[in-house]
């Protein structure tokens, strides 16, 4: 005699579970700023410290669900930032875990939720990363392709006796004079859409052809920054403007040389990158909530000149 479960010797049907429906997911933005000194870079890496990894871990920790960060613009190691921004998805339910208690009565539990958030992520993450702020992204809102541009800045002490103490780890020690209207003349030739090949690092599929939308020299007592504005950077394409403003700046190189690198598409090693940890992201632009889905769609786009 064979022997049955006992729902069906019960005469009890089994009825098939029904795939729950998946939560809906709510987009949020991250306003973040860290200390890059102690960083591999931005983007995760097996086996070493990273931002993105810091982030990731904490935001896991605290939802309890896998998440996959998306930034406005992955930096490289040792550079800073003020102003990065990415965007992550959550479940709605998650962000209903997180409320605090102070607030368990509030009129908008979403809100809520996210400062719940934000006060854990500020106690789980390390001190050389915080998030500042955590919003409810608008609709079509991606950290990446919706930028407008991205801005940096590059700190460059020029005193005798080198930098303050509590600078540096931001600002860049070059104890020679610098020509800043020659770095202007050369940086002012370098603005506009162009190939910056002679000026990245090329990865394999990705185009070089960027906006350069703002290239500044200015002085402030013994530090001399400069200011750098684009739709998008290609690696390293950053440090190695402001190293060819340098080579200008201590008449290593003429003025109009930069320029010329450019057009030929040639890299060269009459400069050097300048050093990582004098660079920080400053801030990232977007445009109004109408415009961030046709804004991201067009910045997918091949790009040519």
């Amino acid at each position: 005699m064979t022997h049955r479960p006992d729902r069906l010797r019960h005469g009890v049907v089994p009825v098939p579970e029904k795939n729950p429906e998946p939560m809906p997911e709510r987009r949020l933005r991250l306003d973040i700023s860290y200390d890059g000194t102690d960083f591999a870079g931005w983007a995760i890496q097996p086996g070493l410290r990273t931002v993105a990894g810091e982030l990731t871990s904490a935001l896991t920790t605290i939802v309890r669900t896998p998440v996959r960060l998306v930034v406005a613009g992955r930096t490289d190691a040792g550079v800073h930032a003020a102003g990065q921004v990415a965007h992550v998805d959550l479940p709605q339910a998650a962000l209903l875990t997180v409320i605090p208690r102070d607030r368990a009565d509030h009129p908008d539990p979403e809100r809520a939720g996210r400062l719940g958030l934000l006060r854990r992520l500020g106690g789980l993450l390390p001190p050389d990363v915080r998030v500042r702020a955590v919003l409810a992204a608008p609709e079509g809102f991606d950290a990446r392709f919706s930028a407008l541009r991205r801005r940096y800045r590059y700190r460059i002490g020029t005193a005798e006796w080198g930098v303050e103490p509590a600078d540096r780890r931001f600002v860049y020690a070059r104890r020679r004079t610098l020509d800043v209207e020659a770095m202007t003349l050369a940086a002012q030739a370098l603005v506009g859409l162009h190939d910056f090949h002679a000026f990245c690092r090329p990865r394999e599929g990705a185009t070089t052809i960027r906006d350069l939308q703002k290239l500044t020299v200015t002085r402030a007592g013994d530090e001399v920054r400069i200011d750098v504005v684009a739709d998008a950077f290609c690696h390293s394409m950053v440090r190695a403007l402001v190293g060819s403003l340098l080579a200008v700046g201590e008449l290593r190189m003429p003025t109009a040389r930069p320029a010329e690198l450019l057009a030929a598409g040639e890299r060269t090693s009459a400069f050097a990158v300048a050093p990582a940890h004098g660079l920080s992201l400053v801030g990232v632009d977007y445009p109004p909530p109408a415009e961030l889905a046709r804004r991201a769609h067009d910045t997918r786009a091949v790009r040519s000149l």
